[in-house]
This record gives C-alpha cells, sequence and structure tokens, in this order.
C-alpha cells in the first residue's frame, strides 16, 4: 500500500500519535506525515503511507491555510492556551480599527521567531526540551511568508480569523507578537488547519473513518494512489526494456522510449514549480521513478526509484 491519506486530526493528538494509529490500523511500519499539527491544533494532516513517505522533500514547502481563535488580554509561556500566564490580565481591548492596522503589518514576508515550546531543533535538541531542562538557548528569526491574515469575527476578548502561510509560520508566534504589538498581550486558543497546497479538510476523514473502511475493504475511498501524486510534473511511459534500466537507475535516452507527456496542465498545486523532474511510469500505468534531464546529453537519470530489482522498498 503506497499512497497519501487526508487525515482529519482531533484536539489533543500528537502527529506522531496519528502516524502510529494508521501504523496500527493498516499493518503497516512505513508511514509518516508531511507537515506537524500542535496537539492544541485540529484539521487536516498529510499522512504518506509505504513508498510516498520518500515524496516528503515534495510536499515540504506547501502553503497551509488555517482558521483559529486569539484570546486578547493575556500572554502565556508557550503562546497558547495550554501555557501559563506570563502577565497580568489586561482588559484594555482595541478597538476594531486599530486591530486591523495592527494584523496588515503581519503581511507578506515577515521576520518571525518560533515558540520557545516548539519542535524546531536548537543544537539537535527540541527547543521544548531544552526550556524544560532549563537549558540555555537563543531563539533566531526565520523569514515566512503569510499570504493573508483576515480578521473573521471580534468580540473581545476573542478574534477569529484566517490565516495562509508559507511553510515554517508558526500561528502562535503570529498571536502572541500581535498582542506585543496591540500592548494587550495575546495567545493562540484555537487552531484547524484547512488546507495544504491543493489538499482541503473537506477531502479528510478521522482516525474513526479511516479504521471502519479498511476493515471494509474500502482503502481505495482514502488512499490516494502514488501513481496520483504531483499530477504538475511530466508524466513519461517507457517501454519494457527502456523500465528495466529505469529500475536499475541507469541513465535512458528519449528515443529509447515510447513516449506519452501527460503533465495535468488543469493542476492548480502549490508545489514548488520542477519542470527538470519528470515521473516514469510503465506501460501499465505503475509509477517507477522520478528522474532528472542530463543537459549534456538529453538521457534521463532516475534518482528517486520506487519500483527497484535490487532493493527492498
Amino acid at each position: 500500500m503506497d499512497g497519501l491519506i487526508l487525515v482529519n486530526k482531533p484536539k489533543g493528538m500528537t502527529s506522531h500519535d496519528i502516524v502510529i494509529r494508521i501504523r496500527i490500523i493498516l499493518g503497516i511500519k512505513k508511514v509518516g506525515h508531511f507537515g506537524t499539527l500542535d496537539p492544541l491544533a485540529t484539521g487536516l494532516l498529510l499522512v504518506a503511507v509505504g513508498k510516498a513517505t520518500r515524496l516528503f522533500p515534495f510536499y515540504l514547502y506547501l502553503a497551509k491555510t488555517y482558521s483559529g481563535r486569539i484570546r486578547l488580554g493575556i500572554a502565556t509561556d508557550t503562546y497558547d492556551s495550554e501555557g501559563k500566564p506570563v502577565s497580568k490580565e489586561s482588559k484594555m481591548y482595541p478597538e476594531e480599527n486599530f486591530l486591523l492596522e495592527n494584523m496588515k503589518t503581519f503581511r507578506g514576508e515577515i521576520e518571525q521567531v518560533p515558540p520557545p515550546y516548539s519542535a524546531k531543533k536548537y543544537k539537535g535538541e527540541a527547543l521544548y526540551k531544552r526550556v524544560r531542562s532549563k537549558k540555555e538557548y537563543k531563539l533566531k528569526s526565520n523569514k515566512v511568508i503569510i499570504h493573508y491574515f483576515r480578521l473573521k469575527n471580534y468580540c473581545p476578548p476573542y478574534m477569529d480569523f484566517n490565516v495562509k502561510c508559507s511553510s515554517g509560520t508558526y500561528i502562535r508566534s503570529i498571536a502572541q507578537d500581535l498582542g506585543q504589538k496591540l500592548g494587550c498581550g495575546a495567545h493562540l486558543d484555537q487552531l484547524e488547519r484547512t488546507e495544504i497546497g491543493e489538499y482541503h479538510i473537506n477531502k479528510s476523514y478521522t482516525l474513526e473513518k479511516i479504521e471502519k473502511m479498511y476493515s471494509l475493504g474500502q482503502a481505495s475511498q482514502f488512499l490516494h494512489p502514488i501513481e496520483d501524486l504531483l499530477p504538475e510534473l511530466p508524466k513519461i511511459v517507457v517501454n519494457d526494456s527502456t523500465a528495466s534500466l529505469v529500475r536499475s537507475g541507469s541513465y535512458f535516452f528519449p528515443d529509447s522510449m515510447s513516449i506519452s507527456f501527460s503533465a495535468d496542465e488543469d493542476a492548480t498545486s502549490e508545489h514548488v514549480k520542477r519542470p527538470d523532474i519528470f515521473r516514469i511510469f510503465d506501460s501499465h500505468g505503475k509509477l517507477l521513478a522520478f528522474a532528472t534531464k542530463n543537459a549534456g546529453n538529453n538521457s534521463l537519470h532516475p534518482f528517486l526509484v520506487f519500483d527497484s530489482k535490487n532493493t527492498s522498498l
């Protein structure tokens, strides 16, 4: 079983908890996720199964969309509702116009410091572990992109919002930084991830639903086959003799193939465009490998082989 599962993560579970549950449900060890969600957060989590786990680099930079709620008036040490207050409660809530003006400063490319209680690595160790063990650390800012940060509803002390951002953005840090700008403090109260690239939460399933469908032999309803992934990359179908070269990771030439380019022109994917990478299929529709073009002699080189006679994948 190789492919992608869109899981609707419940509150309270870590992303790794979801991976463990999928392993148990499917009876497969090779399972991983593409993009962490905090235990507090709910929503869309992309879970790769089997050979699809090797596609992580292609999903790393997908934009993400969230819907959430920020609680004004109190800042916490974790930047969310699970942390301890680090200031007295303020009831000097901003007027809506002032709030909107400050939200505008979180658009475009910005510098953001990650929360101290996060899984981000510092000298090879997760930050939250260093904080809890009282080891010293120095947080550095990272550049992130906020495509939009919109106010849905304002009823002090709560503000509901939508945000679309680049990979690596911490919504908790947005809440913390907004509270500082407003002068009243703030923390993230609720968060749901609704989109990752072209994948939407409406197409996701709960763990309970996945388990039920799998027990009924309906895995095809929740599993996106590996052959259907990354449709924006050009597809090349090779003949049987060339397929043997691909499986061994050998260079091969266009004139030795039955060429059938079938890149999905209607794809609206937000994957980083890589026109120099090709998906290689055999004549039976099975994905063999990903290959790059050698500019020197027009040959193609398989750099990620999924169907190999020499290795167990």
